[in-house]
């Protein structure tokens, strides 16, 4: 849900088929950020078995950092006694916004759900339409999701299965975003590489008051390396975040695809789960290409992976029956509005999205051969206006992101998160952390 525009259906018919394409534009009087990026230490609040918690940022922009150790069952356990009342309270209002835009649909005022589960909520009632979602996906699904949610569960009062169910939002309801991966020639240190993911979803709900970046610090490396997910309270699933790796990840969901999308299906693992795999386990861009080829996969999605260690980055056309991955070559679709720019691979908001494609195209050109954090924080996310709910900047080569959230409920200040304070997170010092002095696995699990 893009923040000054409606996204409506423009009917056309190219010389192949027919397709829809978004109607809409960044606004003409769309201003710069000029906001200084805060890049003080993250501040230690306390810490239990297996986790510590920090909060960082200043005033309105500030977050909490939540770092993880053992086994899946203690990076949930650890979550929940941190957290406690804060993550019971972040679910229960994702329900309660669920319920409400649920009707709303129905009613035909909102367009963000996939008509299959409208129709299951009509058939069986929302809850059990979510449990037939999760009992689809459960066979895709690697058994450390659903050991997490139990340990948040054991560990804050959560009812397990409400957390289970609200993980499957990612594969019902339709968003837009953004990204962009420059290396090379569009950037100042011809070595580096600069990542965009700019989250548009969603900023009249509860996720803007529950801003958290989890780090996970595996005990056993069979449960991967160390990760962190840009994301929400009590939130283990992944559409934003790094790894040790140097490897970052973006997301867009496509509501206008055209042909070459192909099918989609109930029957996969779920994007988010996907994505974290991607951060948790893939040590290079080749193992993360490979899983993305061969992965059951469901709904259309634009996906971004990037690996500093390489200097490149791939953005894939995702669908139940598509992956098709794109350098600065073969990038599509292959229009006037989304032109090709060396070195840069890059989606405005949507597949067939015309007016935004060509906005970021503009921008990203614009500074070709100086692409930099400052440069997109500034002039580039600002312009297009993409990134409402949550923006991360990732300098991979230096092993940094920037982190935007839009404006909270109880905050005051500019609504979207490309208008806002940018946090500066070093991810190196993030990775390395030391476990709390009283850590000890006891995890039966």
């Amino acid at each position: 849900m893009a923040p000054l525009w409606i996204l409506t259906v423009l009917l056309v018919l190219p010389q192949t088929s027919l397709a829809a394409y978004c109607h809409g534009s960044p606004s003409k009087n769309a201003k710069q950020n000029l906001n200084p990026i805060y890049t003080d230490a993250p501040r230690f609040v306390r810490s239990v078995v297996n986790g510590k918690l920090y909060t960082v940022g200043t005033g309105e922009d500030a977050f909490d950092i939540v770092h993880v150790w053992g086994k899946p069952y203690d990076w949930g356990k650890a979550q929940g006694q941190l957290l406690g009342e804060k993550a019971v309270k972040m679910m229960d209002a994702v329900w309660e916004y669920l319920e409400d835009q649920v009707i709303e649909a129905i009613n035909g005022t909102v367009h963000i759900f996939k008509p299959w589960f409208l129709k299951d909520i009509a058939d069986f009632g929302l809850e059990r339409a979510l449990d037939l979602e999760l009992s689809i996906t459960k066979k895709y699904s690697g058994s450390y999701f659903y050991e997490e949610a139990q340990g948040i569960s054991d560990g804050s009062g959560l009812d397990v299965q409400k957390l289970l169910r609200i993980h499957m939002i990612g594969e019902l309801t339709k968003g837009s975003c953004s990204m962009f991966g420059a290396w090379g020639s569009s950037v100042p240190d011809k070595g580096s590489l600069l990542q965009l993911r700019a989250l548009d979803w969603s900023v009249d709900g509860p996720f803007k008051d529950y801003p958290q970046v989890t780090v996970y610090h595996p005990s056993d490396p069979k449960d991967g390396h160390p990760f962190a997910n840009f994301g929400w309270t009590a939130w283990f699933g992944s559409i934003t975040g790094m790894s040790s790796q140097k490897m970052a990840i973006s997301e867009i969901g496509v509501s206008f695809p055209d042909s070459t999308f192909g099918t989609e299906s109930r029957f996969g693992t779920p994007f988010t789960f996907l994505l974290r795999d991607v951060l948790q386990f893939d040590k290079t861009l080749d193992d993360a290409i490979n899983r993305i080829a061969n992965a059951r996969r469901t709904c259309d999605l634009i996906l971004g992976v990037g690996d500093a260690k390489l200097g490149q980055f791939r953005g894939i056309e995702y669908s139940a029956s598509v992956a098709d991955f794109f350098d600065d070559i073969n990038m599509r679709p292959a229009e006037d509005w989304h032109p090709k720019i060396p070195n840069v691979v890059y989606w405005g908001m949507d597949w067939n999205c015309p007016a935004f494609n060509e906005v970021l195209g503009k921008q990203l050109t614009k500074h070709h051969g100086n692409i930099t954090v400052e440069n997109t924080i500034r002039d580039v996310v600002s312009i297009v206006q993409t990134g409402n709910l949550q923006v991360a900047v990732y300098d991979l080569t230096k092993n940094v992101a920037y982190l935007s959230n839009a404006k909270a409920s109880y905050e005051s200040g500019p609504q979207y998160a490309y208008e806002r304070q940018y946090v500066r997170l070093n991810m190196t010092d993030l990775f390395t952390e030391i476990p709390p002095e009283h850590r000890e696995n006891n995890s039966n699990h």
